[in-house]
């Protein structure tokens, strides 16, 4: 049986203009969440000099991330405030894992 491939993918979004730290604190609490209590791998968020925001998120594999997503939310408040500072969400982008020499940021 082979191992099950990576689930990587991008998100990005424009924000309302003073949404930021709120946009922030939820993505941080939601990540959180997701990797303690889902399976989820963790994720990165930036901030992009075109005023679009991106997270990179892994997973162990594309059904570890239905399945977590599919159960009821890790903080439905947090997903809410989240939501609320999107002006506009980008199409997500599956990336394929082909290389990997990601040191963590501290």
């Amino acid at each position: 049986m082979s191992n099950p491939t990576p689930f990587c993918a991008l998100y990005r979004w424009r924000l309302h203009p003073g949404t930021e730290q709120t946009f922030i604190d939820a993505w941080s609490r939601v990540t959180q969440l997701l990797r303690a209590e889902r399976g989820s791998l963790g994720s990165r968020l930036h901030r992009g000099p075109d005023e679009v925001w991106y997270s990179y998120t892994q997973w162990p594999s594309a059904a570890a991330k239905a399945e977590g997503l599919a159960r009821p939310s890790v903080d439905a408040d947090a997903w809410d405030r989240m939501r609320s500072c999107i002006a506009e969400s980008l199409p997500e982008v599956i990336l394929e894992p082909v290389a990997d020499f990601l040191a963590p940021l501290r």
